[in-house]
C-alpha cells in the first residue's frame, strides 16, 4: 500500500487473511472491509481497490461456487466496491470445464462482478442447466452434470442393495457408510490386513486408473477415498495389538508464507486411505520445523506444498535443510506454480501433478 500510495495504480485484493481462504462469504466480506479501512487509513481511493473473492473448486467443496458468488454480491451491496473473479478455478477437476466456466461468468455478472480472468479464445455459451446446477450445489456428487458431461445415462446407486455389492465395489463407487457395515461383516470370517491388501487397496487402485484415464474425476475420487476411510476406521479399531495396517511414514506441509492448502489436504486424505501415516504440518511451516519432525518421526517420504511464486525459495529452503539433515527422506513437491523442472532444480526426488501421483509416488517408496 505504501508504494500504491507513492506511485499509484490499481490494487486486486484478495479475501484472504493469515488464516487462508475463509469458507463464508461473510468472512470474506469481513477482510474486504479491514482491506478498505487500511487504504482509507493510507489515503487511498476505494476506486483504485478491486476486490478478488477467490473462486474455488467446486469439486473439492460443492458450496464453494455458491460463497463466491454471494461475496460478490455482498461487496457491490454493502461496499459498493469492484471485483475481480479468476473464472476457469471454479471447475477444476471435472469435464467439459468450458461449460462450468460458461455458467459461473454468468452468474457472476448477475452477481455485479466487475472484471474476470478468463480466456478470451474460449466462446462462452449460455447457461447450460446441468451446469448451474452443479455451480449451485445442487447435483449430489456430481453425478447429473457429469453424465451430461460424458453423455451418458447416470446410475443410481441407491438402486443397489447391501447385499448386491461386495466391500470392493463399495469404495468404488463411493458408499461410504456401506463400506464401512461391509468391513464389519468381513471381518467375522477374514483378518484385517488381508481385507486392507485384497479389498481397499485393490479398489482404490482401480479408482486411481479410472481418474488417471480421466473416466472418474475429482468428486468421484474424493467419495472412494471416504469410503475406504470408513473401512479403515473399521479395520483399525480390529487390529490386534502389535499388528499395523499403516506402511512407510510421510509428513506433510505447506511452506513458510503460504497459506493454501486445498491441495495438500486431497493428498493426505488419499494417502491415509491407501494405509499410509501420515503428519500433516498444516500450513505456513518454517523449514526447521518441518527437517525436525522428519527426523523426529524417521518419515520415508515428506510431501512440500506451494501455491505462490513468492514461496519457492521457502521451498527450496526446506528441501535443502532436509536434504542436509536426513539425506534419506524422499521429498516430493506440488503446487500450482511448480513444474518438474523447478522440482528438480532444488533438489526433490519428484515433481507430483496431482494427487493421485504423489501417491504412485510414496507406494514406489514404500517398496524399496
Amino acid at each position: 500500500m505504501p508504494l500504491v500510495k507513492k506511485y499509484g495504480g490499481v490494487v486486486v485484493a484478495l479475501t484472504l487473511d493469515e488464516n487462508g481462504i475463509p469458507k463464508t462469504a461473510v468472512e470474506r466480506l469481513k477482510i474486504a472491509k479491514n482491506i478498505l479501512a487500511e487504504a482509507e487509513r493510507r489515503g487511498i481511493d476505494k476506486k483504485n481497490i478491486v476486490f478478488d473473492p477467490l473462486a474455488m473448486a467446486v469439486s473439492a467443496d460443492k458450496n464453494g461456487a455458491k460463497e463466491t458468488l454471494m461475496a460478490l454480491r455482498l461487496i457491490k451491496d454493502e461496499l459498493c466496491a469492484k471485483t475481480s473473479l479468476g473464472i476457469s478455478n471454479v471447475s477444476f477437476g471435472l469435464p467439459r470445464r468450458e461449460y462450468l466456466n460458461s455458467a459461473f461468468l454468468n452468474l457472476a455478472i448477475d452477481e455485479g462482478l466487475s472484471a474476470a480472468i478468463m480466456n478470451p479464445y474460449v466462446k462462452h455459451t449460455d447457461i447450460i442447466p446441468e451446469a448451474r446446477r452443479a455451480l449451485l450445489g445442487e447435483d449430489e456428487n456430481f453425478e447429473e452434470y457429469i453424465a451430461f458431461a460424458e453423455g451418458v445415462i447416470p446410475q443410481d446407486n441407491n438402486l443397489k442393495k447391501l447385499d448386491d455389492i461386495d466391500l470392493k465395489q463399495a469404495i468404488i463407487k463411493g458408499l461410504k457408510t456401506e463400506a464401512a457395515d461391509l468391513t464389519k461383516k468381513a471381518l467375522v470370517a477374514e483378518r484385517p490386513l488381508d481385507i486392507v491388501n485384497k479389498e481397499i487397496i485393490p479398489a482404490l487402485d482401480i479408482v486411481g486408473e479410472g481418474y488417471e484415464n480421466k473416466k472418474i474425476y475429482l468428486p468421484g475420487l474424493l467419495m472412494s477415498a471416504e469410503a475406504a476411510g470408513a473401512a479403515f476406521e473399521c479395520i483399525k479399531a480390529a487390529m490386534p495389538s502389535g499388528e499395523s495396517a499403516t506402511r512407510c511414514r510421510v509428513v506433510l506441509a505447506t511452506v513458510k508464507g503460504d497459506i493454501h492448502d486445498i491441495g495438500k489436504n486431497i493428498v493426505k486424505l488419499i494417502l491415509e486411505n491407501y494405509g499410509f501415516s501420515v503428519t500433516d504440518l498444516g500450513k505456513d511451516v518454517p523449514a526447521e520445523r518441518i527437517a525436525e519432525e522428519v527426523l523426529r518421526l524417521n518419515a520415508e517420504v515428506l510431501g512440500l506444498s506451494a501455491l505462490m511464486t513468492t514461496t519457492l525459495p521457502a521451498m527450496a529452503e526446506s528441501v535443502r535443510l532436509v536434504k542436509d539433515k536426513a539425506p534419506s527422506c524422499k521429498i516430493m513437491v506440488g503446487g500450482a506454480v511448480l513444474t518438474e523442472e523447478y522440482a528438480e532444480q532444488i533438489g526433490a526426488d519428484f515433481y507430483g501433478m496431482d494427487a493421485l501421483s504423489a501417491v504412485r509416488f510414496v507406494e514406489s517408496v514404500n517398496k524399496t
